[in-house]
């Protein structure tokens, strides 16, 4: 089985969504979203982490380079729905 194949796994049993459009892992109760570019380049190690990290109740994003402030707000609408 390849590592991308078990951290998408991972994802999905810890109950994130795939959202094709966006191309992001979403979880609406944790307020978390992983975009593919991050799951596919950080090892499974640190996305276990990431999955352990408490939020503070606001979104959190785990991308390789931070969403801009518009691309966030954007995000954010859309996942509020």
């Amino acid at each position: 089985m390849t590592d991308l194949l078990e951290k998408r796994k991972l994802l999905l049993r810890s109950r994130y969504n795939y959202n094709f459009d966006r191309e992001i892992y979403v979880n609406q109760q944790e307020k978390k979203v992983f975009s593919l570019e991050f799951v596919e380049d950080k090892p499974r190690d640190e996305i276990e982490r990431a999955l352990l990290e408490q939020t503070s109740g606001d979104w959190r994003f785990y991308f390789n380079a931070p969403p801009s402030t518009a691309i966030r707000r954007q995000l954010e609408a859309l996942l509020e729905e």
